[in-house]
């Protein structure tokens, strides 16, 4: 999935981390680019598999990015 929404238009990137609970975070451009993210046919596939296979629940949250900073050696 992570390759197939780097096709998609508007897509900015993502951050990913798997142990005990697994997560991502995908950035996108605006919602509409988020819109068509969540509607291409093979990511609702995914999202199908996932429900009936693999997760038990899940959360999906849109939140605005108003300042992204950090600090690295």
């Amino acid at each position: 999935m992570e390759h197939l929404a780097s096709l998609q238009e508007g897509y900015l990137g993502h951050d990913s981390a798997r142990e005990e609970v697994g997560i991502t975070v995908s950035y996108w451009k605006d919602l509409d680019s988020i819109k068509h993210w969540k509607a291409q046919s093979d990511h609702l596939l995914a999202q199908q598999m996932g429900r009936e296979k693999w997760y038990a629940s899940f959360k999906t949250r849109i939140c605005l990015v108003e300042r992204d900073y950090g600090f690295e050696r």
